[in-house]
């Protein structure tokens, strides 16, 4: 039997709306990233001017922006899975042989991006942690979300013990540890120079830091955070939540819940971060998580309130642009990844640690007008991105029609 990919009137348009608004609002941490130093992503100390403006442009994006986006497509991603394979199955397809096969791709095109572009990406874990959530796939809602806290909160867990373990340290472990945290001045300059150099000269810092990223760190961080919220995604669906099937009580209650609780709580760790003067000591292992909890309560308020928007403006332009970069979610992930490193790297522009905080969110709103217009058009005129049409043609073993025709 040929298997052939959703088409657009199989479509759930609040999957699709809340992963364009998630695509976009991963921008405003991954340019910090891509634009700055490494250590300066999670210690503002690190490197870059923190007063004024900039100061307050990083305060904001950690309230409303770091870690909170990131969620909201990883639990979309854990909602994918059981959407993709109930549709097989209601074709009678075998479809964990398609979703291996669908994930096996996922991965070769996330370690291509990883390796050739930046090390920050985020496709490889999610195809890691897809190899084995999707045995899960059949449980009811309230094993999944269970199981999903539990998964996540095992990286807090390690996170903590590393935190109160560092006075027991080697002196030479405990400088390693801050090396990474608050690198020197010739390790900064390192950095930027390799940078702003040639792209063969980027791939000296690119790599190590890219095989970190996927083995260390996925399996001390990213791969339990990742794998938790694709759990908690896959409750989520189950339960009709993201699917907007809940009233609009329910949505105002989760918003409500979520965002006050979840900023209360990012807003605390952020006093106490500053009121420690950034300590890696404190604000790496012991501060860092109440973001890292707040903002999974944050992520479900802005859930919430997408909804709620939905419900009331389903047809609004904002909407049905939303609707377009989340359809092409994989393929304006990717180009933002080669707009940012064209401009900051040494094979574009060049301006890696040029670019003040308070710009970088400039260049991030540059970014969202542009595939805001650029998506709805797009798919007006097609079928999928161009990065999704590689992916569905690599998982399907033949290439899928692009041009758009009535389904």
């Amino acid at each position: 039997m040929k298997v052939s990919p959703t088409t657009s009137t199989e479509r759930i348009i609040s999957l699709d709306i809340l992963r364009g608004f998630a695509i976009l609002g991963i921008l405003i941490m991954n340019i910090q990233s891509m634009s700055m130093i490494s250590a300066a992503y999670l210690n503002p100390a690190a490197y870059g001017d923190m007063t004024g403006i900039n100061k307050i442009a990083w305060i904001v994006s950690h309230l409303l922006a770091d870690s909170k986006f990131l969620s909201i497509f990883s639990i979309l991603f854990g909602a994918g899975v059981i959407l993709f394979t109930d549709r097989l199955n209601e074709k009678g397809v075998n479809s964990i042989g398609v979703h291996y096969r669908r994930t096996f791709w996922l991965l070769i095109i996330g370690l291509l991006h990883a390796y050739m572009l930046w090390y920050g990406d985020i496709l490889v874990t999610y195809a890691l942690s897809a190899l084995w959530i999707v045995l899960l796939r059949k449980k009811k809602p309230k094993t999944l979300f269970i199981a999903g806290a539990v998964i996540f909160s095992v990286a807090s867990v390690l996170f903590l013990l590393t935190g109160f373990s560092i006075p027991y340290m080697p002196e030479a472990s405990k400088l390693g540890m801050m090396k990474g945290w608050l690198p020197s001045a010739e390790a900064i300059s390192r950095e930027m120079n390799l940078y702003t150099g040639s792209y063969l000269s980027q791939m000296e810092i690119r790599i190590p830091k890219t095989i970190k990223m996927q083995t260390f760190l996925y399996f001390y961080y990213f791969g339990w955070r990742t794998s938790g919220l694709m759990l908690i995604g896959m409750a989520l669906y189950k339960s009709g939540i993201l699917s907007a099937q809940k009233s609009k009580l329910y949505y105002i209650k989760m918003t409500l819940t979520g965002l006050v609780l979840g900023y209360l709580i990012v807003g605390f760790g952020l006093f106490k971060n500053f009121a420690h003067n950034f300590s890696m000591e404190y604000s790496f292992f012991f501060g860092s998580q109440f973001n890292n909890w707040g903002s999974l309560l944050v992520s479900l308020g802005y859930i919430g309130l997408v909804i709620l928007l939905i419900k009331s403006y389903k047809k609004g332009w904002l909407a049905i642009s939303l609707q377009a970069v989340g359809q092409m979610a994989l393929s304006n992930y990717l180009i933002q990844t080669i707009i940012c490193t064209f401009i900051f790297y040494g094979h574009g522009f060049g301006l890696f640690g040029k670019v003040d905080r308070w710009q970088q969110i400039l260049i991030v709103f540059s970014i969202w007008i542009l595939q805001l217009i650029i998506s709805p058009l797009w798919i007006k005129y097609f079928k999928f991105g161009p990065f999704e049409w590689l992916w569905r043609s690599l998982t399907y073993w033949n290439f899928q029609t692009i041009k758009r025709v009535a389904d």
